[in-house]
């Protein structure tokens, strides 16, 4: 049975492409202040978990309203989409009344 070289590969590529990024001296800079802050806010809110609760709360409650409107706005999408389905039935059957309505007018004449 062969061995799959693909994940070790992608791996060690990640590894290497995160070095070689480090030699920059800004993004090293922008790396560590990145960390602080996160360590900063992982401490914070373990110390205040009911702060966490809270925020966790809300974030969760914009989800479900966002995902609630986007239910509603989809349900407009596909009326309008039915509606853009008969849309053509419509306009043959004008064009054909019009066309009708021509013929009968020159054989009037």
């Amino acid at each position: 049975m062969v061995k799959s070289k693909l994940v070790p590969a992608i791996l060690i590529g990640a590894v290497a492409g995160a070095a070689i990024s480090m030699l920059d001296k800004a993004t090293r800079e922008h790396t560590i202040e990145t960390s602080k802050k996160m360590k900063d806010t992982v401490t914070y809110y373990t110390q205040n978990r009911d702060e966490f609760m809270q925020l966790l709360e809300t974030k969760v409650e914009q989800f479900q309203s966002v995902y609630s409107s986007t239910q509603q706005n989809m349900g407009v999408v596909m009326t309008k989409i039915e509606d853009a389905k008969a849309l053509p039935q419509t306009v043959m059957g004008l064009v054909a009344e019009t066309k009708e309505a021509f013929s009968k007018k020159d054989a009037d004449a």
